[in-house]
């Protein structure tokens, strides 16, 4: 039998309440709180913590003030990116950001969903009573490739993946997969012209 953060990362409907991810929850919130007071020069300590919470974090990487993530462990950044203020990654699944890539204020990111019926949405919770339910949850990776240019106040939805250089507009919403070198904006968004192609290798 699956556990529910195996359920969780193959994408099916899993039990969020579940110990492993309140306990999971309750020390990114810590963490939070922690990496938001850190003053803004005090760049290496800022880095010290980006390093003991990410999943993996490349070289030359900020993440500004009021930050906020779901676990952090699912959070994946190549090198030289930043990432500006007031952002929020919900990684329940795997969040992957390349390198050189620029995300700017106010941008989230979601992995989790729920199911559009509202009989699938709303299951009982027997523990307490007839009257309870609770929501069905699942969780869809996103992926930013190298040298994105996110803009300010994007929402990307779950299961999104963005090509390789490509730049998303101010205020978009992200419902399906971008392709590579390619201006992309609205809600939803949809690409809006085609751009030159990186000019640096994946390997930088």
């Amino acid at each position: 039998m699956k556990s529910e953060l195996e359920k969780c990362m193959a994408g099916e409907c899993y039990d969020c309440h579940d110990p492993f991810f309140i306990a999971g929850k309750a020390k990114a919130s810590e963490w939070c709180k922690k990496y938001n007071a850190i003053p803004y020069n005090e760049g290496g300590e800022r880095r010290r913590m980006l390093k003991e919470m990410f999943g993996a974090i490349g070289e030359n990487v900020s993440v500004g003030d009021n930050f906020v993530c779901g676990f952090g462990t699912n959070i994946f950044v190549g090198s030289n990116v930043s990432i500006n203020m007031n952002c929020t990654f919900i990684d329940c699944n795997r969040i992957t950001i390349g390198s050189n890539v620029l995300i700017a204020p106010c941008v989230h990111l979601t992995t989790a969903t729920h199911p559009v019926e509202l009989a699938d949405r709303l299951v009982p919770n027997h523990d307490v009573g007839d009257e309870g339910y609770f929501c069905r949850t699942y969780a869809l990776p996103i992926t930013i490739g190298n040298g994105c240019w996110i803009g300010a106040n994007v929402v990307i939805l779950p299961g999104v993946t963005i090509g390789d250089g490509t730049v998303i507009g101010a205020g978009s919403v992200v419902t399906k997969d971008i392709p590579a070198n390619v201006v992309a904006a609205g809600n939803p968004c949809k690409v809006i012209r085609h751009i030159n192609k990186v000019l640096f290798s994946e390997k930088q």
